[in-house]
């Protein structure tokens, strides 16, 4: 009987995007540590949580055909009405919260200049043209289907919510502007790329279906073997020089860099895992999970390193 509870509350947690969740509130937490900002109002990690499950949970739930190999579409056609309520549950909170936030803080949005108000719309802009929601269909596209673009499109609109988002929004409690300076321009390509190299791995297990929806992901066009080892390894091992040219530059002490060292060699392990073949669980603990690690040595290197 526990294991069966344990087995169901696994499976909604992973399925049903808590963990996105979660690791949208730990990028962002870290975010706030890396550049020394204060952090926000639990509130506003409870909107940041709240709307990143509803936002993945979105496309699973629309879903008309249920493939009977796929775990998760099981899960969701099974699921469905559970799945429904979380859906207005989280929704609401996000609601609730946002409206929570703007009534204590409505003096601070005076301070905002209208630059930095045009790039924060432009992430949820990007996301919703993503997945071609409904009231922005009248543009006709759908980024979620231009192939070798979409991870560099999901990477984009992770790291400027998890990064700009937290500065913004402290700007608006505290009524004090901080600068947007190279340390925050570094983090935001640092959080799209590592992101970017996770979502190319997550398309190599659409691998099949992307092929036969002629959505041409770099697994799709070159395959596996170089997708691996041509795109996704090079990458990593750029990322990684990108890190220790930057720390040099910005003189971060060595254990500071030591610490920001193991997701990218994380990254480079289970890159090479991917060489056979992984079942969805290892997809969605495994290679989201390097997430949640990434936050939290980020968190961890500016806790110990002043």
């Amino acid at each position: 009987m526990k294991h069966a509870l344990r087995h169901s509350l696994t499976d909604y947690f992973l399925f049903g995007n808590l963990f996105y969740g979660v690791c949208a509130t730990a990028l962002s937490i870290e975010a706030a540590f890396q550049l020394q900002v204060p952090l926000n109002n639990p509130v506003f990690y409870m909107i940041l949580f709240s709307a990143a499950t509803v936002y993945y949970t979105y496309a699973y739930i629309n879903e008309n055909y249920v493939d009977p190999h796929n775990k998760r579409s099981v899960w969701y056609a099974t699921h469905r009405k559970t799945v429904l309520y979380s859906q207005v549950i989280f929704t609401m909170l996000a609601i609730a919260g946002s409206i929570y936030l703007l009534v204590r803080y409505y003096y601070g949005f005076t301070i905002i200049p209208w630059s930095q108000w045009l790039i924060a719309l432009l992430f949820p802009l990007v996301a919703a043209f993503y997945y071609d929601i409904p009231l922005l269909r009248v543009f006709s596209l759908n980024l979620r289907r231009t192939g070798w673009m979409k991870p560099f499109i999901i990477g984009f609109v992770w790291a400027g919510v998890v990064t700009i988002y937290p500065i913004l929004w402290k700007e608006i409690e505290s009524d004090t502007l901080y600068p947007f300076a190279i340390m925050t321009g570094w983090l935001i390509v640092k959080n799209w790329m590592y992101i970017t190299i996770l979502c190319i791995m997550f398309d190599i297990k659409d691998y099949a279906s992307d092929s036969n929806h002629h959505v041409k992901t770099f697994v799709v066009r070159v395959g596996l073997r170089k997708t691996i080892f041509n795109i996704i390894i090079p990458l990593v091992i750029m990322g990684l020089a990108s890190l220790i040219l930057f720390a040099l530059l910005m003189n971060f002490k060595p254990l500071r860099v030591l610490l920001n060292v193991p997701p990218f060699l994380l990254l480079l392990v289970v890159s090479y895992s991917l060489q056979s073949r992984r079942n969805i669980l290892y997809y969605l603990t495994v290679i989201d999970g390097l997430m949640l690690v990434k936050a939290l040595f980020g968190i961890l290197a500016s806790v110990l390193v002043k």
